[in-house]
């Protein structure tokens, strides 16, 4: 069997390539790096490790050796070290996506209060786009996202509703919507509705920007946007309307954009 030590110099010394530098990241004399590889020779029987005074590489045994104690020797220290932190309790840093200055706001204070539940835990927040959500949750640059229901996608796990707000049309300041206190549903068959970017969840763009009003009319669809700015800069210049959360009435505010309640709107749900 390989010593700890053993598999720790082979693999270190494989990376730097370097006596002293092997010597200095393992905090050990460069002689015991030289003992230690000679030993580890004698016992395989071949050189892995050709040494000159300007140079150290590996053998083709070496790197053989390497490639296959390399997978094995990963997966034994993150045992450990998940051994280690389940002894402490959480540690590490919770990675979350956010859109926009509302979800910013709300989760600074969640993580505050996490930080002080878990002190050996971080929290990092990221400001997102809309389309980027899904794909940094698929590749791991998240662990978790703040966004408007329904997200319906393969192998992301939906949580439970954490905000409800009421849904509130931006509408560009000069039409006729905006000088009316109130709106219906079945309004929206009169107006172009922005549409959102074909790389969002069905069940999101089907919730968010309608074909048809509650009884079937058709309601015309405009240009597409992909971010919340772009969407308020198309309001704004008067190429359609898009239904908004109410707190965009408090973090939004635009001369060329109004915001109007809807009676028989569903809220908007966050989550």
């Amino acid at each position: 069997m390989l010593e700890r030590y053993e598999v720790e110099t082979l693999l270190v010394l494989a990376e730097e390539l370097h006596f002293g530098r092997t010597a200095e990241r393992l905090r050990v004399s460069p002689a015991r790096i030289s003992q230690t590889i000679s030993k580890l020779e004698r016992r395989t029987g071949v050189p892995l490790f050709n040494r000159t005074s300007r140079r150290v590489e590996l053998t083709p045994a070496g790197r053989r050796l390497c490639a296959s104690l390399r997978p094995a020797w990963e997966q034994v220290t993150a045992a450990f070290e998940q051994a280690v932190a389940t002894g402490r309790g959480l540690t590490g840093t919770l990675r979350i996506g956010f859109v926009g200055a509302a979800g910013g706001q709300l989760l600074a204070g969640a993580g505050e209060e996490f930080r002080h539940q878990h002190s050996d835990c971080d929290v990092l927040l990221r400001e997102a786009q809309m389309t980027d959500l899904m794909p940094w949750l698929r590749d791991g640059e998240v662990d978790l996202a703040l966004a408007t229901f329904p997200f319906e996608d393969p192998g992301i796990v939906a949580g439970p509703v954490l905000v409800a707000e009421a849904r509130l049309p931006a509408v560009p300041a000069e039409h006729p919507f905006a000088r009316r206190a109130s709106l219906r549903m079945e309004d929206l068959a009169r107006v172009t509705l922005l549409q959102l970017p074909d790389n969002l969840p069905a069940s999101l763009r089907a919730d968010r920007t309608p074909r048809t009003t509650p009884s079937g009319k058709p309601i015309a669809p405009g240009p597409s946007a992909s971010t919340f700015m772009e969407i308020l800069t198309l309001v704004g210049a008067g190429l359609g309307v898009f239904p908004v959360g109410a707190q965009a009435r408090r973090y939004h505010v635009r001369p060329d954009v109004a915001y109007v309640r809807i009676e028989d709107a569903p809220p908007l749900r966050w989550g």
